[in-house]
């Protein structure tokens, strides 16, 4: 047998296996539970997501069983006032999805997706128990009050109630930004199929928060309606533990990504060396000079190399080679390779996105203050015997979100495809601006029913279903942006960012969350505060119609903005926003 011949022989199982592994294990640096490199026959995809999903609606259940009932506790039981109570809501909400950046710091850093969101769901679960007893324990709560002026609450009484609210915003600010992206770890990108599956685990899963949310505003609101608030937040208190527990029935299933470091020291040690090569006079004249490791991963533990960029060449300086650097000993304080700078030069890129979608929660907020005060002195009869709980009123934008959800999934997005020829129908910038676009027409509706309900002979016997197309058009709106934003973050993430990526665009809620205050408490100072301004603590002389109106008008500017900062973005690969955004790539160039 001729030497060439063996040769062939031999070769034909090697390349047969690498093609074999290429094929059944991940390329994205997942491991199982066991530490190894992760099997797709055996971990992650559909086989792992549902785990993640059903936790989350157990989650979410329980979060907006407190938060749309929050307002109406602070009112009857603690006594506080309706614009007080409004703002003390939206200010919580906003420290709960701000700390998100901080459980992402922490998820990437040092304990990884999955153990952040064990380590956190259980001071969630703390707060829970604490809120419950703050509900159930009279000497927790100020006496019951008939008549104003009511004794205000204690100090201690005051400071139990916020120490229950603040641990379950942190438990909230560790798991949000974790549990999306550890979903959509669990498909590879490199997989063409398990692509594909990723984008619909992005739409399952806003469905999943939606589903929560419809439970904890209907089941949830009634139960506390019926039996008492120790109730109401106590059959959530126990729902929160079910989800710890679904979530680690999970755990021989999952996709694991390793924690990389920290990403903002990292992005700090580009700005410094950038900035002091720059003072020492250095300038990049080709690619030739920056310096990148010679090895096929990159230096950042867990990361795939990234390719340079022609964006923000300031940057670059951080990774020049200078005539006397060690060849052996590197440190990034001094020197950053390219991946490092180029990891930061994809954060910068998205940080004009996440700025001009910020104004849609400043909108999105009122769902759960001002919008459910309304209903509350609406008249809210179902038939003859069933009257509707004014915190169930925002089951308008879940149920909305539930059918448009499967309905953009199975019929929208193949529709769109055949016109498009994208993988998603449209681009996630596109599918955030249809959402920004609604939300304009949201608040104007709003403003109308408002000023509609405000001027009529009898207020209490408008019907609660006309605040019916502002709950709809908030939820389409939602629909539209929350899931493109989901996407779109993620795919502009690097390997070593994914959480972060998460919590930028979660913080937009809690940031919007906190202009809401601002723009009350300027409204409130600038037109004669609760007795003589717009917005008083009887809603029937208030004039919130106006606060929706100047909403509106911040939508339409917010807007304009946005599609300017959209038609100039590139992405990571170069792609602008009128192609594609990394796997936005069109189906008939590819073939």
């Amino acid at each position: 047998m001729r030497a060439k011949d063996l040769g062939w022989m031999i070769s034909r199982p090697v390349e047969k296996l690498e093609l074999i592994s290429e094929m059944t294990f991940v390329s994205n640096g997942c491991v199982d539970f066991r530490g190894r490199v992760a099997d797709k026959r055996k971990t992650g995809g559909w086989r792992a997501s549902p785990f993640i999903i059903v936790n989350e609606v157990a989650e979410r259940l329980a979060f907006f069983a407190v938060a749309v009932s929050m307002v109406l506790y602070l009112v009857t039981e603690m006594h506080q006032s309706l614009p007080n109570a409004a703002t003390h809501v939206t200010d919580w909400i906003g420290a709960a999805y701000v700390l998100t950046l901080v459980g992402a710091f922490i998820a990437d850093a040092y304990l990884g997706r999955f153990l952040t969101i064990i380590v956190f769901s259980f001071i969630y679960f703390a707060g829970m128990v604490m809120l419950t007893l703050s509900a159930k324990l009279d000497r927790l709560r100020p006496p019951l009050c008939l008549k104003r002026p009511c004794p205000p609450a204690s100090d201690g009484q005051t400071a139990f109630l916020y120490t229950a609210l603040g641990l379950i915003a942190i438990g909230t600010g560790g798991i949000k930004p974790c549990v999306s992206s550890f979903g959509a770890d669990q498909f590879d990108e490199e997989d063409e199929r398990e692509v594909v599956k990723k984008y619909s685990f992005f739409n399952w899963f806003f469905f999943a928060i939606n589903m929560g949310a419809l439970l904890g505003i209907t089941l949830m609101v009634y139960v506390q309606q019926e039996k008492g608030f120790a109730w109401g937040f106590g059959i959530p208190t126990i729902t929160m533990f079910v989800s710890i527990v679904i979530l680690a029935a999970g755990f021989w299933n999952y996709r694991y990504k390793k924690p990389m470091g920290s990403a903002f020291t990292r992005f700090v040690q580009v700005m410094v060396v950038a900035t002091k090569n720059h003072l020492q006079g250095h300038h990049v004249v080709s690619d030739d000079q920056l310096y990148e490791v010679p090895t096929r991963e990159s230096d950042i533990f867990g990361a795939r190399k990234l390719a340079h960029t022609p964006q923000y060449r300031f940057l670059d300086k951080a990774a020049i080679i200078k005539p006397h650097d060690s060849t052996t000993i590197r440190n990034r304080w001094k020197q950053c390779t390219v991946t490092q700078v180029e990891e930061f030069k994809c954060f910068i890129r998205v940080l004009p996105i996440w700025a001009t979608t910020i104004a849609l929660s400043i909108s999105f907020s009122q769902l759960s203050t001002f919008f459910i005060s309304q209903a509350t002195i609406m008249d809210r009869k179902l038939g003859p015997h069933f009257v509707i709980p004014s915190g169930s009123i925002p089951v308008f934008s879940a149920i909305n979100a539930l059918i448009l959800v499967p309905i953009y999934e199975k019929l929208i997005v193949p529709f769109l495809r055949s016109k498009t020829g994208h993988k998603r129908g449209i681009t996630s910038l596109q599918r955030m601006g249809v959402g920004l676009f609604i939300s304009v027409f949201a608040m104007a509706s709003a403003a109308v029913v408002e000023h509609k309900r405000r001027t009529h002979a009898n207020p209490k016997t408008l019907s609660v279903f006309w605040l019916f197309p502002q709950f709809f058009l908030i939820g389409s709106a939602e629909v539209f942006t929350y899931v493109g934003q989901l996407e779109f973050f993620y795919d502009e993430a690097t390997d070593g960012t994914r959480s972060i990526s998460s919590a930028m665009f979660l913080s937009e809620i809690g940031i919007g969350s906190w202009l809401s205050t601002a723009i009350v408490k300027i409204i409130e100072k600038a037109t004669g505060e609760e007795e003589k301004g717009w917005l008083r603590n009887d809603l029937n002389a208030s004039k919130l119609d106006y606060f929706y109106w100047i909403l509106m008008a911040i939508n339409v500017v917010n807007l304009v903005a946005y599609l300017c900062v959209a038609r100039r973005f590139k992405g990571r690969d170069g792609a602008s926003a009128t192609g594609s955004v990394r796997d936005e790539s069109m189906v008939n160039g590819q073939s």
